[in-house]
């Protein structure tokens, strides 16, 4: 979704891959940012935190009209239907986020 926002063409692709991982790890409740994966990435949580909140907000409050063929096609089960999982509620991503 992002390669269609402007706004996030200035981010670095690695910093962007961290991010969303960081934030797919969150909503899943799958863990937080582990010391491997901040070695290895080279970012810390922290350094994250600010791009994962933008990241859910667009998920949050994208139109549902625009990106249609993406998100049917990421609604399919072949796909995991990661397009119909539901985004953060924002206050509750800045309660975990702060905690790790």
């Amino acid at each position: 979704m992002t390669l269609q926002e402007y706004d996030y063409a200035r981010e670095s692709p690695s910093k962007l891959a961290a991010s969303c991982l960081l934030l797919a790890l969150t909503m899943k409740n799958l863990g937080g940012w582990t010391p491997t994966l901040e070695y290895y990435s080279g970012y810390s949580a922290q350094d994250l935190h600010p791009l994962v909140k933008r990241l859910n907000f667009l998920l949050t409050y994208q139109p549902r009209d625009k990106l249609s063929a993406v998100r049917s096609k990421y609604s399919h089960r072949v796909f995991f239907e990661v397009a119909k999982v539901t985004p953060m509620d924002m206050l509750k991503l800045e309660e975990t986020l702060s905690r790790s």
